[in-house]
């Protein structure tokens, strides 16, 4: 494709899928492409790794957040390609050094080439010397570090020679949608964004669900997590957001339930709502971002009396993960300056002050079916407002 760039894309574990390799690799080119759109791109395959030809008029940083935030991406590099030639490749390579990082000419260097064509005249070793030579000639001042280098070129002869210098990783993963499809509890913290990553790395697309008591939560706290939807929808190729008004139920159970139970009754009145939400969107697993013992909701016992009041399989990615751990793939991902915005989110304005830690789960199932709730969450379900996010991250109006 003429006026076009290309980009080398390194798989890993689609690679291993075997006879299923190919609607896993389909996927992926398809995700990707989504989100170069609406400019051209053609798409070529070779074992473990796919080559984007993308139109120049597409902006670099459009086609370069595209790999960086699509699953099934290991890793990806700008490159040039030429014939299986040595000559031709040295030329190439020429060319290929004017560029950053070897354009300053200062610092330590090694050539690594991988020859899957067997029959290529040359070995690996032979041809990395001939590159060295390029590099050389064109900054004599730099050194060969075989080890600890500060830049490298890299060679891989396949159906063509293919050259570039600078990798960088992508998420690694299954393309989203080859897992199915859950609804994810999003909240204004930290951990359900890094729940709704770490699912979306294994296949699972995804829609949020978001719980809005306004007043008692305010306008800011709901556009924070439109904001937390934005910077997890490129991972998840594009979602929806579902905005309940959850103040009349809200109410209702700090009327009519134990005090130390409030937390418990809301977080399963949630669940009733997410599931009959991911239901009617034809989802098949509800997400969250709970972590064992985390806080008191999060205990063994109130996990199980949670996770009885739906019909789908509950996922929880982050369950035996420490709070550091999260924190520190939230700053990872981009969503971590968004989530410590002050504005609270309605289970924290509402929570008692001694919670029940260790429910008995058939005495506040009772509980919770003799508070005459259902009509409530009806209400509530159909009073839903959804917003769409694009692959892009953008709002669709």
């Amino acid at each position: 494709m003429k006026d076009s760039t290309l980009y080398l894309v390194r798989l890993g574990e689609i690679s291993l899928k075997g006879l299923n390799r190919d609607f896993f690799e389909k996927r992926l080119k398809q995700n990707i492409k989504n989100k170069l759109k609406p400019y051209r791109s053609l798409v070529t395959k070779q074992k473990g790794r796919l080559y984007f030809e993308v139109s120049n008029e597409c902006p670099e940083e459009q086609a370069l957040m595209a790999f960086r935030t699509t699953f099934g991406v290991v890793g990806f590099s700008k490159c040039l390609r030429c014939e299986k030639d040595i000559e031709a490749i040295k030329k190439v390579a020429a060319i290929l050094i004017k560029e950053p990082p070897f354009a300053s000419g200062e610092g330590t260097f090694k050539s690594e080439t991988k020859r899957a064509d067997k029959l290529f005249p040359m070995n690996s070793y032979e041809i990395d010397c001939e590159l060295g030579g390029v590099v050389l000639d064109a900054y004599p001042s730099m050194k060969v570090n075989a080890k600890y280098p500060d830049k490298v070129i890299f060679c891989e002869i396949r159906d063509m020679a293919y050259l570039y210098t600078s990798p960088q990783p992508g998420p690694g993963g299954l393309p989203v949608t080859t897992a199915g499809k859950g609804m994810l509890l999003l909240s204004g913290g930290i951990d359900s964004p890094v729940a709704a990553y770490m699912m979306g790395q294994r296949g699972l697309k995804q829609e949020c669900i978001y719980f809005h008591a306004y007043p008692y939560t305010s306008e800011l706290a709901q556009e924070k997590v439109e904001k937390l939807a934005s910077l997890i929808a490129p991972y998840l190729q594009g979602t929806r957001l579902h905005v309940v008004p959850f103040t009349e139920p809200q109410l209702w159970i700090r009327e009519h339930s134990p005090e130390d139970e409030h937390t418990l009754m809301f977080r399963a009145a949630m669940m009733k709502v997410a599931n009959a939400i991911s239901l009617k969107q034809e989802g098949m697993a509800i997400v969250t971002g709970e972590a064992l013992s985390q806080v008191a909701s999060q205990t063994l016992e109130s996990m199980a009396f949670t996770d009885s009041m739906s019909d789908q399989l509950v996922l929880r990615p982050l369950v035996g993960m420490d709070k550091l751990e999260i924190i520190t793939l939230a700053k990872a991902i981009g969503t971590y300056e968004t989530s410590i915005l002050p504005y609270e989110d309605c289970c924290v304005i509402f929570s008692p002050k001694h919670p029940l830690v260790r429910p008995n789960k058939k005495s506040v199932t009772e509980h919770f079916v003799s508070m005459g709730i259902e009509p409530l969450l009806e209400k509530a379900i159909e009073e839903t407002q959804t917003l769409d996010f694009g692959p892009d991250g953008n709002r669709r109006e």
